[in-house]
């Protein structure tokens, strides 16, 4: 039995959680016991889903990768359109910020001809004293730039409220600013974007962002294998990407995506679906990110494609997992492989049980393997780590002391990672 199970009954556009004493969710029940959790097998990602054995990169290039991310896009996060190349606008190219450490550039990013909609403002800051492009932190935030970072330059934007209506970022709410110094300090720059620029996180979002631009107005969602709102942050990314291609400031072979949450679970599948992102970062991604579903410990499948919650963020395919996520052809292990041989770590707390901190470790645990195929190291454990204990190899685990979300502590290690993969 169940006695003063805590568990998540919000996690609306903050990202921020809020907890009561209960063992429900939306009238599912939530799991919090070890002992509970059920018998499992895990679908191999060497494995061919005609029985075959992968045994060698070509293999897994040419045949196994291709299959999983088709599987993911059909059945769990939805096929994205094909993307024009983005067009550009540098408002502000060259500005020195904090105290002259940092070089400023702001850009507004077109995802599609229709300019007067659908478009973002990207924040960057590269170290003033570099003098060959530097690797890049790149996060995708629940705040608009300006409510992100102490530096009143930055342009104000607008941000969608809980009601479905866009306002002045200076109506809405901070969640913290972010410190900069000691990426540029470790010769890393950092940039930012808004996530509801892409598209807005609610149920009837859809009109608004980059999917209302490809549905057709017969079209319902969710649709089958229609993209969800993490397939629509992730495809915004990439074109991000197009853009930092083009920065001369930024070395866009190492660019580590970064995204918490719902928007951990974004950089993951951004990563996936685009090789061009050199790390994943993904914190507390949770149920549809990191953790396995077949766990069924905290939050599930069920919970996630509720209607009354957040099945509008997925495909409308996962809907009949629910049930037994043990039916589905995926789990979090391959989207985890998906991300191989690029350097992958992942961000997790020890008390936020409904995103499944060990339900992450597992899930790398089982992508092991396909690390090893390709030339690189794995966690090399099957032994949970403690708080404060980083598993840093190719595949990475970060476990703070403490809930869901990222703690200050944690981004030393994210800079030690990056410094360790892309600089030393």
């Amino acid at each position: 039995m169940i006695v003063h199970v805590l568990y998540l009954t919000a996690l609306l556009l903050t990202g921020r959680m809020v907890f009561a004493q209960t063992d429900t969710v939306a009238g599912i029940p939530v799991n919090y016991d070890e002992t509970r959790v059920p018998a499992y097998a895990l679908p191999d990602p060497l494995i061919l889903q005609n029985g075959e054995p992968v045994t060698n990169s070509v293999a897994w290039y040419e045949r196994r990768r291709p299959e999983i991310l088709r599987l993911f896009e059909t059945e769990q996060f939805g096929r994205a359109p094909e993307r024009g190349k983005p067009t550009f606008t540098v408002f502000e190219s060259a500005t020195p910020a904090y105290n002259g450490t940092a070089v400023r550039r702001q850009v507004t990013i077109y995802f599609t001809p229709d300019t007067s909609r659908h478009k973002a403002d990207l924040l960057i800051y590269t170290p003033a004293n570099a003098r060959v492009p530097v690797p890049l932190f790149l996060k995708i935030g629940f705040s608009a730039n300006s409510l992100s970072f102490d530096d009143p330059g930055i342009r104000e934007g607008t941000i969608w409220t809980r009601e479905g209506k866009r306002v002045p970022a200076s109506e809405g709410r901070s969640f913290g600013t972010m410190d900069v110094a000691p990426f540029l300090s470790a010769g890393i720059g950092v940039a930012a974007i808004y996530y509801g620029d892409i598209e807005p996180d609610f149920q009837e979002g859809i009109p608004y962002g980059v999917r209302g631009h490809y549905l057709a107005a017969d079209q319902a969602y969710p649709a089958d294998y229609e993209w969800g709102t993490i397939a629509a942050w992730a495809w915004g990314m990439s074109g991000v990407m197009d853009y930092l291609e083009t920065d001369e400031r930024v070395d866009a072979d190492k660019v580590a995506v970064f995204g918490a949450s719902r928007l951990g679970k974004t950089a993951l599948w951004a990563g996936a679906r685009d090789q061009r992102f050199g790390m994943v970062i993904a914190c507390c991604s949770g149920e549809g990110g990191a953790a396995l579903s077949r766990r069924q410990y905290g939050e599930t499948t069920a919970h996630m494609i509720d209607s009354t919650r957040y099945d509008y963020q997925f495909a409308g395919n996962r809907r009949q997992y629910g049930a037994d996520p043990n039916t589905s052809p995926v789990d979090a292990h391959m989207l985890l492989s998906l991300i191989a041989p690029r350097p992958l770590l992942l961000q997790t707390g020890t008390t936020d049980n409904w995103s499944d901190p060990r339900g992450e470790f597992e899930a790398a645990v089982a992508a092991e393997p396909v690390y090893e195929l390709l030339g690189k190291r794995g966690l090399a454990t099957t032994e949970w780590p403690g708080a404060g204990e980083p598993v840093l190899h190719d595949l990475g685990y970060l476990m703070h002391e403490g809930g869901h979300g990222t703690l200050p502590e944690d981004y030393p290690v994210f800079i030690e990672f990056m410094k360790q993969h892309f600089l030393d």
